[in-house]
């Protein structure tokens, strides 16, 4: 049990909401427009919290080190920004506990290494973000998670102590940025895990299988 908390930080994609459906479109259709078949969803989701890398990877097999990544990367942004918002959702129950961790007064926001170039058009065509006191980008600060600095800065943007924050994140990176921050963390076993994850081994604080099950920790259930 979580007490001492002054504020609640997510990860955005696969913590928050599933954005595994518009970026597995985004790379299919570069698949269709080649005359490729088209790859079920299931295959994408996996890799969807490995953004561009992953969805070139299942898409074309290629890796960031193949010399046609990068033209490959910007045509999948491209795609991705004309459907960001489309057929990405929020989890079940995330709206019922942020309305909660509103009622009860503490902070939230959201920290991800998305840029804000989708991060920004995204949030706000979701109802859900409204009430997000801080929503820090990929390339707010000159770092990413597993660095601290994006947790750090979202800290210093709610005026809190971080140790004062919790953060909720479906990766690994996630919780070794919490650690570094000095904030407790809680892994989202319910995200894009793939099958190889441990979640056990990121050595978080807690490990939950819904978002509803953070409640019990913030001892709102």
């Amino acid at each position: 049990m979580f007490e001492n908390i002054d504020a609640v930080l997510f990860d955005l994609d696969g913590t928050l909401i599933d954005s595994a459906p518009d970026l597995g479109a985004a790379a299919d259709k570069m698949r269709t427009d080649r005359g490729l078949a088209s790859l079920p969803l299931e295959l994408y989701r996996p890799m969807a919290g490995a953004g561009a890398r992953g969805m070139i990877a299942v898409a074309f097999g290629l890796s960031p080190a193949d010399a046609r990544f990068e033209a490959l990367k910007e045509e999948f942004f491209l795609n991705y920004e004309a459907c960001l918002a489309e057929r990405t959702y929020v989890f079940d129950g995330v709206a019922e506990l942020i309305e909660r961790i509103c009622r009860s007064g503490l902070k939230w926001g959201v920290v991800t290494n998305k840029s804000a170039r989708f991060t920004v058009p995204l949030t706000r065509a979701m109802p859900l973000f409204s009430t997000a006191q801080t929503i820090i980008s990929g390339d707010t600060t000159p770092h990413t998670k597993p660095h601290p600095e994006p947790l750090f800065e979202a800290a210093r943007q709610l005026e809190l102590a971080p140790a004062r924050c919790l953060y909720v994140g479906d990766d690994e990176r996630d919780i070794v940025a919490g650690r570094a921050a000095g904030m407790p963390t809680v892994a989202a076993a319910y995200g894009y895990l793939g099958a190889a994850a441990d979640t056990a081994a990121w050595n978080a604080d807690f490990t939950i299988a819904t978002p509803s099950a953070l409640l019990t920790l913030l001892k709102m259930a």
